[in-house]
């Protein structure tokens, strides 16, 4: 680790790399060797370990200062865990099962361009519903966000969430994340999570993610005052605004 007190945290799909894809050779290298001999360097996402080191290099845990999967709610510092959470404990298997009956039975009525299959993924921290399904090649995710631009699909899937499991009830929070998912955890179990592992070893945190307009999975830890955060628009968006800030 870097012994300067700047830590640098990043989301992973949009920020830096496109969509459920491997990270470019130019941002490996503009983030391993050079903004790492500057400053401490992190990743947190929704997505679990094996989707993380997928697209960020197998080795990611030891390349990387810090590696929040799951939001946090599993921990790596230096290659080692530090942390991990389960929202099946949280939640208790009651409430579980009438969370995830609805969402399939929601889900069961909607008419989409495609849908395959894994349309709920079970994590430690949250659980990732996907209407299109999980399995549904990169050309129909990008159909698919184009869909929802234009019809809303998630959007109006949260407002059914938030109507049948009331805040003050089942604490949980439902965030819009990816191309074509919808993130449920417990409340503040979302990227905010991962702060509570750096937030007293570094004076400076900055946060890099391209959803961070409220309701997007990013928002949280963007406007977290813990965080000075910076909104972008792809990955090219984040290379440039790092080549700037940085003077790398």
């Amino acid at each position: 680790m870097s012994e300067c007190k700047t830590l640098v945290l990043f989301d992973v799909d949009g920020t830096l790399t496109t969509a459920r894809q491997e990270v470019k050779p130019e941002m490996r290298d503009l983030l391993q060797n050079k903004l790492k001999t500057k400053v401490s360097i992190g990743l947190v996402s929704g997505s679990d370990l094996v989707k993380v080191s997928e697209q960020m290099g197998k080795n990611c845990v030891n390349e990387f200062d810090f590696v929040f999967p799951e939001n946090g709610l599993v921990a790596y510092e230096n290659g080692v865990e530090i942390g991990k959470e389960s929202i099946a404990k949280f939640m208790g298997e009651e409430k579980l099962q009438k969370f995830i009956n609805f969402c399939l039975s929601y889900m069961s009525k909607l008419e989409l361009p495609v849908k395959r299959g894994t349309f709920i993924e079970f994590r430690n921290g949250l659980i990732n519903i996907c209407p299109p399904g999980r399995s549904v090649s990169q050309a129909d995710r990008d159909n698919f966000g184009v869909y929802d631009e234009e019809k809303s699909i998630r959007k109006t899937f949260v407002e059914a969430l938030n109507k049948e499991f009331p805040p003050d009830e089942f604490g949980l929070h439902f965030a819009i994340g990816g191309q074509i998912s919808i993130d449920a955890f417990p409340h503040n179990w979302d990227k905010r999570f991962c702060l509570k592992f750096v937030e007293k070893q570094f004076q400076i945190i900055h946060f890099f993610g391209d959803r961070t307009s409220e309701g997007g999975n990013d928002y949280h830890i963007y406007a977290d005052e813990r965080t000075i955060g910076h909104n972008v628009e792809n990955p090219e968006d984040t290379m440039q605004q790092l080549t700037k800030l940085f003077n790398l």
